[in-house]
């Protein structure tokens, strides 16, 4: 977040992922604030450095699921090492910020004295819609319409008691636990693949095609395309809560030690270095590692920032700048896909399909590193002149025409 003190919340504005409606007068941040906001901030940009691999791939997301193309001797040690290290991560952390979000605004109804969920599922609508949009125009990939869907039923869940959410955590949990461990069993009773080289995707709309024919290109593989969402949604239930609930504990507040020194202790000293060992032996167990092993390794970087943060009056000048990301979470989650897409996909200067697999990591590193800066200067000139992102911006001007608060 910025240095200087928000200013004042205009009557009626609204938040659109994880903001509190109360934290917000004229008075210095407070660190848990910022906190909040460079979480964010930290998982959009890490995001990216699992989705880049899918632009700087000649045949998208297809081939970047089939590993196509992978690069020879160190270099593909090298590429499944970086692709690893994000590997799951951010993308857990993400979730966790959006249940996050979801009890700091139900926090924020009981202290207005409004019913809850009360008007989320709007809200639910609007993130729905983005995520659509985003979709079919920007990356396949999106994760938005999943946290919509996933959002609405959590939040009626927080709307039960302590015990009913506690169950409500345990079950999803364990149905998604059940089914890595079937998963898990098919890989170790399974024969190997030897169905013979992959076809290539021809005609390749993601190195050939117009921006349309990639669009169109969504909408044919519309259910492949949507298969992840459904399938770890039980574990976006899950993290949903977990986030919730860990929130309510106090984990960002200095007398929650005990609990980011566990989450610490579990993420990076047991999760991580099986999550790093299953990504170097690759094959189908980077799936046990994505949704097994790298949402714990979450609970770890969620817990370091919230150790951070926890003792500090405010962000430094890096903290400032990933908050300004955090701020601007839609904005740029969309902003730097659409970037990447630009600079790798036919319809824009069409580099991925230039670059050997060999040259590939070095590519892939300067794509990462061009479009994280650009985000954080971005948003950081944005927020000079603008109190919010163009598309929180939108977002709330649509919450409001659509429940009429702007006339309340």
């Amino acid at each position: 977040m910025v240095e200087s003190a928000p200013l004042p919340r205009p009557p009626h504005q609204v938040t659109t992922v994880a903001e509190d409606p109360d934290s917000a007068p004229a008075q210095p941040v407070s660190s848990r604030v910022a906190a909040l906001d460079v979480l964010r901030g930290i998982a959009i940009l890490g995001t990216l450095g699992t989705n880049v691999w899918i632009f700087t791939n000649a045949e998208g997301l297809l081939g970047y699921i089939a590993r196509s193309d992978e690069p020879h001797g160190a270099w593909l040690w090298i590429e499944r090492f970086l692709q690893q290290l994000a590997q799951g991560k951010f993308l857990g952390l993400l979730t966790i910020m959006f249940g996050i979000g979801l009890a700091i605004q139900q926090r924020s109804a009981g202290r207005g004295g409004r019913a809850w969920p009360g008007s989320y599922p709007v809200r639910a609508g609007l993130l729905f819609l983005d995520g659509l949009l985003n979709f079919f125009l920007v990356a396949e990939f999106d994760v938005l319409m999943g946290y919509a869907v996933t959002g609405l039923v959590v939040a009626f869940i927080l709307a039960t008691g302590p015990k009913a959410q506690r169950r409500w955590l345990i079950a999803p949990a364990s149905v998604h636990l059940t089914l890595l461990s079937l998963f898990a069993v098919a890989i170790a009773v399974g024969s190997p693949d030897d169905s013979g080289p992959r076809r290539t995707l021809d005609p390749n709309p993601y190195a050939d095609g117009s921006f349309w024919d990639l669009v169109a290109f969504r909408w044919e593989h519309l259910l492949v395309f949507r298969l992840e969402p459904l399938l770890i949604f039980p574990m976006s239930i899950a993290l949903f809560l977990l986030g919730a609930r860990l929130f309510r504990a106090g984990i960002f507040e200095p007398g929650g030690a005990r609990i980011r020194k566990r989450l610490m202790l579990i993420g990076f000293g047991i999760a991580a270095p099986v999550d790093l060992a299953l990504g170097l032996i690759g094959g189908d167990l980077i799936l046990l590692a994505r949704y097994g092993t790298a949402p714990v390794v979450s609970l770890g970087l969620l817990a370091l920032v919230a150790e951070v943060y926890a003792y500090r009056p405010r962000p430094g000048w890096v903290g400032r700048r990933f908050g300004e990301v955090g701020r601007m979470a839609l904005s740029c989650y969309i902003l730097q896909n659409l970037v990447a897409g630009f600079l790798c996909y036919g319809w824009g200067l069409g580099l991925a399909s230039l670059v050997s697999a060999n040259a590939r990591v070095p590519f892939t590193v300067g794509i990462y590193v061009m479009v994280c800066a650009l985000m954080l200067v971005f948003a950081h000139f944005w927020l000079r002149r603008f109190e919010r992102g163009p598309v929180e911006w939108l977002w709330n001007r649509s919450y409001l025409t659509l429940t009429g608060a702007a006339r309340g």
